[in-house]
């Protein structure tokens, strides 16, 4: 037998299978990925489905639900008139009437006790800014946050979750 004849001899199928080899564990791994993360290879294996995550911000509560599940609970807080830094001979002042957003009832026993704390914390803080950090929106939002931080200080362990506007005047 001649070289040529043994060449032909052999069957040309070497190329076609090691494509074969390597297309059906990818598509078989792909496949198993595609049932994984649509959440129907672990239901058919027995496993727990991933728990939903809840919305940021929101904690599970006590008895198991979620903290947006519950209504609202708000504290008010008596009426601030403090004047401003300005500059200048003109002097400014701010009027602030707000509510404090707490998660729990009980925590609003913690507001009261700590109400003195709270209004000194207020109303230092207002004396310190300037009518043009107030202006906007953004201005706003600041002082929210300046508020919520000092109200969750002066509280503790009270969570304060934010303030509410519920008049702000600037004269």
């Amino acid at each position: 037998m001649t070289k040529a004849e043994t060449a032909e001899a052999k069957p040309k199928g070497g190329k076609g299978r090691r494509v074969l080899l390597l297309a059906v564990p990818l598509v078989l791994a792909g496949a198993a990925a595609g049932l994984w993360f649509t959440g129907i290879l672990p239901g058919l294996l027995g496993l727990n489905p991933p728990a939903a995550a809840a919305p940021a911000g929101t904690a599970p509560s006590s008895d198991g639900a979620p903290a947006a599940a519950r209504p609202a609970i708000y504290f008010d807080m008596p009426d601030i008139v403090a004047n401003l830094n300005a500059t200048g001979r003109r002097s400014s002042y701010i009027k602030l009437r707000s509510k404090l957003e707490i998660t729990r009832a009980e925590d609003a026993a913690l507001l009261q006790a700590a109400m003195p704390r709270l209004l000194d914390l207020f109303t230092t803080y207002l004396r310190e800014m300037r009518p043009e950090e107030l202006r906007g929106s953004a201005g706003t939002q600041r002082l929210r946050e300046e508020l919520i931080a000092r109200a969750s200080t002066a509280a503790a362990p009270a969570r304060v979750t934010d303030v509410l506007f519920i008049e702000l005047l600037l004269q």
